[in-house]
């Protein structure tokens, strides 16, 4: 199987290796102008456009009376699909709600001087959109997407939800879809996809209300109207290929770590999947053992174009020279696969998020265990966070002062305004004097 092998003695070698991987975000395609087009379209003519667009590229027979999924059909849908598999989603959804009440913040206020009081209000936004995609005509639901775009947002203490996902060429739902939102006791969900989808959400149409943030992953379509959208409405995040990154020990087993490199090759073409390790015989193993997974996949081929094009087997003299690659690649997913990771984990500037040890393979935070799975890509780690509840607030400051305080400070005040130019700002102040 075609696998890149890189020595990496130093960090030297770091501009040729972040050079490559810096093509994976170049779109072979400009949609630009047909979003634009699609945009201007909702924009204008609102339910119409997004039922035409149905039509076009969903369902042929698509109707207006389609659009709005009833209270009924997404309560009847828990009938639809197994109980046990409606259990795992519930015990699913607590887990990633209770990670998630770890991360709300509260309203504070401080008077740090007499006649002065200071504070900061943490408060929800009003309305959330959530996409979700078809995923394979609708036969594979996106399940976890749902949970982790929906909880932080009720956590946040969101008070209306809007989900909208693409009809299958019948017109329908996936049940297991419509069920997730019914145990998330989400009640508002419109069947249309695509950028038509996300301009409906930025800027309202008759049926589909107008939301403040918008998340959730998405095609290159997706992704670019909510890139266009940015200013008008809040987003999570513009998110990349799909990526892991694994610092590997002799302790690691190969057959692990090569299901685990292939977890995310099979995602997507542009996926990337970095096995580093300063243990040659180990990155061979792994190659033999990649070669065995590779073929037995149902995804093989598109697993086979990412690993053959943006994956690789880096040796490093040692692991702290490993850590500090990871920290200049800051990947969506680390695996920390050593014996102790916990003495590497200080070690850690850059990364969206990390696995600890042999026994936590990424797959256990992309659906279970809580942590969110909206991570940042193409190493926007360096400066972005996961999805949280912070995705879904604002922080509005509050300010009060007696008139004690202005008659302390406020020729301080005038006179930085008029060093700005800014007359009628110092006279504001001068007025209460």
């Amino acid at each position: 199987m075609p696998l890149r092998s890189i020595s990496y003695p130093s960090s030297e070698l770091w501009p040729e290796i972040a050079a490559w991987l810096s093509h994976r975000d170049a779109s072979e395609d400009n949609v630009e102008p047909l979003v634009r087009d699609i945009l201007a379209a909702v924009r204008e003519r609102g339910d119409q456009a997004v039922i035409e667009y149905a039509r076009r590229f969903d369902c042929p027979t698509f109707s207006a009376e389609q659009l709005a999924v009833s209270a009924k059909q997404i309560a009847r849908a828990l009938d639809q699909i197994p109980a046990e598999d409606a259990g795992i989603i519930a015990e699913a959804a607590g887990n990633i709600r209770s990670f998630h009440e770890h991360q709300k913040q509260r309203s504070w206020i401080t008077t740090p001087a007499p006649g002065t009081t200071l504070g900061q209000l943490i408060l929800p936004v009003d309305r959330a959109g959530l996409y979700v995609p078809g995923g394979q005509g609708g036969e594979t639901p996106l399940i976890s997407s749902l949970m982790m775009n929906a909880i932080p947002a009720q956590v946040a203490g969101v008070k209306s939800i809007c989900v909208v996902s693409p009809p299958r060429k019948d017109g329908s739902l996936n049940p297991y879809i419509l069920a997730t939102a019914a145990i998330l006791g989400i009640d508002t969900v419109f069947l249309c996809g695509s950028a038509w989808a996300i301009a409906a959400l930025a800027y309202g149409t008759a049926s589909i209300p107008r939301v403040d943030v918008i998340a959730g992953p998405g095609n290159i379509f997706v992704t670019t109207a909510k890139r266009l959208l940015v200013g008008q409405v809040g987003i999570d995040m513009i998110a990349g290929p799909s990526e892991i990154a694994i610092l590997a020990d002799s302790s690691a087993n190969p057959k692990w770590l090569a299901a685990d490199m292939l977890s995310q090759a099979e995602h997507d073409p542009l996926a990337s999947s970095l096995l580093v390790s300063p243990d040659a015989a180990l990155l061979h193993a792994v190659r033999d053992e990649l070669a065995v997974q590779l073929s037995a996949l149902p995804r093989a081929e598109i697993a086979a174009k990412a690993m053959s094009d943006w994956s690789a087997l880096i040796q490093v003299p040692s692991l702290e020279a490993g850590m500090d690659l990871i920290n200049l690649l800051a990947p969506e997913h680390f695996e920390l696969c050593v014996s102790d990771p916990w003495p590497l984990l200080g070690m850690v500037r850059n990364a969206g998020a990390v696995f600890m040890g042999h026994s936590t393979p990424e797959p256990v935070g992309d659906y279970f265990a809580g942590p969110n799975h909206v991570l940042p890509t193409l190493s926007t780690a360096r400066f972005s966070s996961a999805l949280s509840v912070d995705t879904f607030c604002k922080k509005t400051s509050l300010i009060s002062t007696d008139m004690r305080y202005m008659q302390t400070h406020g020729r301080k005040i005038s006179r930085l305004a008029r060093l700005e130019g800014l007359e009628a700002h110092a006279r504001s102040v001068e007025q209460r004097l």
